[in-house]
């Protein structure tokens, strides 16, 4: 059985080019699993059952393995005994079909509004790339747009007369958002700044470089990453924590989570509420003054 594991080893090393790390910590999911075959006294793959894989994979995170870890030794059991399968080695891979525990959804942190608001009005507006990167910033905060969705913004998307944009969002859907003043106020400043960047007529992009080429994902994460610096914001600052802030800043206001959902381009409204979160004490308070059983009784 080891040698089986060492030969699927070597064939994701040498075939496959898998690298090194990569290979260690398969030997290690691995070697968990013959550790189980032996206790059990298994002597070959066939006598494996879906119910040991199930076993197994309780086993690890009752010990206080992370559902991600427990993810990792499911996956690198499944995929090698995938390999024993097209030997001839077992006739069905056992592995198929189980699910391992559920991974807690992670939140983006946002950046409180004051902090936030501060930083914005504190950027500097006196040459054109620093009017186009606070536009940037502006539109990802007041619309609660995604980078690729700035990124593939076009100047006709945007409409000044009603403040709104055009966005092309996640599986080619268009929907339309708006943009606050803040944002309408810069990005005026910036459409004027972009067409003497122009060279090529041809150019539609509404963000584009000092060349005058479309900015790319990478481009518009590192002038977010310089500003958050130079200007002293504590996080790390990047256009998912704009989105995130906007969405929990407009949610903590309005207790709407179908605008929410409908204003971040949601496909399915639980998305929304794992994505924004209301800050437990101001749903608290909100609470207390509003459920007529929670107004606490005067004497």
């Amino acid at each position: 059985m080891e040698s089986d594991i060492q030969r699927y080893l070597n064939r994701l090393l040498h075939e496959k080019r898998y690298s090194d790390h990569t290979v260690k910590n398969y030997r290690r999911q691995l070697e968990k699993l013959l550790a189980f075959c032996q206790n059990v006294d298994y002597n070959n793959w066939q006598q494996i059952t879906t119910q040991d894989i199930r076993m197994l994979i309780a086993k690890q995170h009752r010990q206080g393995a992370s559902p991600s870890t427990c993810a990792l030794l499911l996956s690198a059991s499944r995929r090698f005994l995938e390999f024993l399968l097209s030997e001839k080695k077992i006739k069905v891979n056992p592995a198929v079909g189980v699910r391992g525990p559920k991974k807690a959804k992670r939140l983006p942190k946002n950046i409180d509004v004051d902090s936030l608001n501060h930083f914005l009005d504190q950027m500097p507006e006196d040459e054109p790339l620093q009017i186009r990167d606070k536009a940037m910033m502006e539109l990802l905060y007041s619309s609660g747009i995604r980078l690729s969705e700035l990124s593939g913004m076009d100047v006709n998307d945007l409409s000044f007369s009603d403040q709104t944009l055009r966005v092309l969002g996640k599986g080619n859907k268009i929907r339309e958002v708006p943009f606050g003043n803040s944002a309408q106020k810069i990005l005026s400043r910036w459409v004027k700044e972009r067409n003497q960047l122009i060279k090529n007529n041809q150019e539609k992009a509404l963000f584009v470089s000092q060349q005058g080429n479309r900015l790319t994902n990478r481009a518009i994460q590192q002038r977010l990453s310089h500003w958050g610096k130079h200007l002293g914001l504590n996080d790390r600052l990047h256009p998912h924590k704009l989105r995130h802030s906007c969405a929990t800043h407009v949610l903590e206001s309005s207790s709407d989570l179908r605008a929410v959902q409908e204003l971040l381009g949601h496909a399915s409204i639980s998305t929304t509420q794992i994505y924004t979160h209301l800050d437990f004490q101001h749903l608290a308070k909100t609470y207390d003054a509003a459920h007529p059983r929670a107004r606490k009784k005067k004497d």
